[in-house]
């Protein structure tokens, strides 16, 4: 089992920068895949980004070039580097964990990106 927390959201300019943070509640070195999900109102929940145990990255065609995933296993954290944020990067962004298949979700954290 793992908790997730993130942090990181708030409101930004387009154009503008975040870094979103999930702290697990214990290692994350040997856990199999590491992702930020986003959901807007109404959509279903997508992912973002993905970074396997072994460092392998995934990006949804969307956020390919601007955001960058990171995972620190000493720190048990994963990060979310978003870079030139559109308007249609607004959405609630959800750390997830794949843990023996099973996956923990984190309770999400807002990001609202204004023109």
């Amino acid at each position: 089992q793992v908790r997730l927390v993130e942090s990181g959201g708030g409101l930004v300019q387009t154009g503008g920068s975040l870094r979103l943070s999930c702290a697990a509640s214990r290692s994350i070195f040997n856990i199999d895949f590491m992702g930020w999900y986003r959901q807007g109102p109404g959509n279903q929940r997508e992912l973002a980004a993905q970074v396997s145990s072994g460092g392998s990255t995934y990006y949804a065609d969307s956020v390919k070039g601007r955001f960058t995933i990171s995972r620190d296993n000493a720190k048990n954290t994963v990060y979310l580097q978003m870079n030139s944020l559109k308007p249609e990067d607004t959405d609630v962004y959800f750390c997830s964990a794949l843990v023996r298949g099973r996956r923990y979700w984190g309770q999400g954290t807002r990001v609202t990106v204004f023109s």
